[in-house]
């Protein structure tokens, strides 16, 4: 009798920026882009097995491009695996903004990798 054993998944924190050239936009393009986080964020729900634990925005009290720490928002999420989480951020390459343009030009993510802390 064999035993499988199921991985546990990863604990993984999208760590999303806002670029300057979001800023540089006039006001008629922003909804574009809005549009396409909204796309990204829906694509990386629908990654297989990925479970979106909660959100956060810290887009009223951090105004600005973010570079590094502080980002703009965060997405923590349990990823079945490595692969997964690579695919997440790589919908920043992929999501279009416009016929030429695709997110990566107006935000950056960054995934950071661990597992849950368990008291």
């Amino acid at each position: 009798m064999t035993q499988t054993t199921q991985k546990e998944p990863l604990r993984v924190m999208f760590c999303i920026g806002v670029t300057q050239n979001f800023f540089d936009l006039p006001p008629n393009r922003l909804k574009a882009v809005w549009e396409a986080y909204v796309a990204m964020i829906n694509e990386l729900k629908n990654l297989p097995g990925v479970k979106i634990l909660g959100t956060m925005d810290d887009d009223r009290v951090m105004v600005g491009t973010s570079y590094a720490w502080p980002w703009t928002s965060y997405i923590l999420a349990d990823v079945p695996d490595y692969e997964t989480s690579v695919a997440g951020c790589n919908l920043f390459r992929t999501i279009k903004v416009s016929d030429d343009e695709f997110l990566w030009k107006y935000g950056r993510i960054e995934a950071r990798i661990g597992r849950p802390f368990i008291l």
